[in-house]
């Protein structure tokens, strides 16, 4: 799916050096580091620094959001002639265009707008400026958006914290190659920007309307205004039905014991100004009990815009990826690890878990932050809990297994530091 895969801080960088470096040459002793291998272990991780200057350089992500645009100054391009000689039709977006002329009922119920193709204008005909704009003849064109029926009051839909969309809201997905995400599939991804500029840094999961749970690597002594932006999917477009919305911060919290030499308990909770407005786009993701551990082979799901590739030539995704990741034993890990350049004493700390290990699919640099979700509960349901934070890992798309903060093991933490605040800790426990 994806190829996301987040990386450490710089200062974790300096220290693998200098631990690789006392490994290798234990008998000799040196005091020195030889900078070629200072080159190549910088490589290792992500764009994420602690150093803010190489923070902003680094993690451009997706900078250029167009500014929201209401949905009633659309105006529809009535002139439109399709090129392959078909009837005049209006390339408007599609929530302005009855998808059938039977599917809309008098009460205005139906389920969805069918199937959108990612591709589409590539080499297809007739061409709309998006893929989200669909060539409409006059008598199905409305002026204000059709609504489906809302994902909550369709028949057998499970209700509360980590209801994953399947398949996305409003309208399928086809032309999906590079593991795109549907449109309100994992309504709990958020991105974090930078106020001043817009560009994406890092990722995190709503876990109450106030609250967002994120690592503490991408926001440790972040001296830089951000903002918190939920219910995004294209990145590049404002032509979804439903918009994101943006919240400002109000307070951070780290983890105690978090270190940024090693990232150890990488977790951190970010409180907002005011609530999001959860919705079929925008919810909350249920957290494990304490100490839970996913089991070893389990299909989870990391999500986020991050790079498709490692290094300079990475691009990051316009569109929201999900990445099925399965869960890789402790110690199973730790021994691919250490096979690694991280060498064979290399001691993989309890507060991460392991998952990927397969080649061409990952997380990559920009993903810092980002869910790790695991299905719960009867399969009907598409309910899924955070098992897991993308921390850090060796490259991008290679078949070793990455490191994310452990979730089950700082649940206590979390609750603690909800309740100090006033926030009930009902909204992310399944019903």
């Amino acid at each position: 799916m994806m190829s996301l895969k987040a990386k450490d801080t710089l200062t974790i960088i300096v220290l693998t050096i200098v631990w690789t470096k006392a490994l290798s040459q234990q008998q000799q002793q040196e005091q020195s580091i030889d900078p070629d291998l200072i080159s190549k272990v910088t490589t290792l991780f992500s764009d994420t620094s602690n150093n803010q200057q190489i923070r902003q350089q680094l993690n451009r992500g997706f900078g250029h959001v167009v500014t929201p645009v209401p949905i009633g100054d659309t105006e529809p391009s009535t002139n439109f002639q399709s090129i392959s000689g078909r009837s005049q039709c209006n390339c408007v977006p599609y929530h302005l265009c009855d998808p059938s002329t039977n599917m809309v009922t008098e009460d205005r119920a139906f389920d969805g707008f069918g199937l959108i193709n990612l591709r589409f204008g590539r080499d297809d005909d007739p061409v709309c400026d998006h893929f989200l704009d669909v060539c409409c003849d006059g008598a199905r064109v409305h002026n204000e958006s059709l609504v489906p029926t809302p994902q909550e009051e369709r028949p057998n839909r499970a209700r509360g914290c980590g209801i994953r969309n399947l398949g996305g809201i409003d309208f399928n997905i086809t032309g999906a190659e590079d593991n795109e995400a549907g449109f309100g599939e994992f309504p709990w991804t958020v991105a974090l920007l930078f106020a001043d500029t817009s560009n994406y840094f890092c990722t995190g999961s709503l876990i109450h309307p106030r609250v967002v749970l994120t690592a503490a690597h991408c926001i440790y002594n972040l001296t830089n205004k951000f903002i918190v932006r939920a219910g995004e999917w294209d990145t590049q477009t404002t032509k979804e039905r439903l918009p994101y919305e943006e919240r400002e911060i109000v307070m951070t919290i780290i983890h105690p014991n978090f270190n940024i030499g090693n990232a150890i308990n990488d977790f951190a909770l970010i409180i907002v100004n005011n609530p999001f407005t959860l919705g079929d786009h925008i919810n909350v993701i249920c957290l494990p009990l304490q100490n839970d551990v996913p089991r070893e082979g389990t299909i989870c799901y990391s999500s986020g815009w991050g790079k498709d590739v490692f290094g300079a030539e990475g691009r990051f995704s316009a569109i929201m990826k999900r990445v099925p990741l399965p869960i890789v034993e402790f110690n199973s890990c730790q021994n691919q690890l250490r096979a690694t350049r991280l060498g064979s004493r290399f001691a993989l700390h309890r507060s991460f878990l392991c998952a990927g290990g397969q080649l061409g699919i990952d997380t990559c640099v920009g993903d810092g932050g980002a869910p790790l979700v695991c299905g719960i509960g009867l399969p009907s349901e598409n309910r899924y809990h955070q098992s897991g934070i993308v921390a850090w890992g060796i490259g991008c798309k290679d078949a070793i297994p990455a490191a994310y903060a452990h979730v089950g093991l700082a649940r206590s933490w979390i609750d603690e530091q909800m309740l100090a605040n006033g926030f009930d800790t009902s909204s992310y426990s399944p019903n």
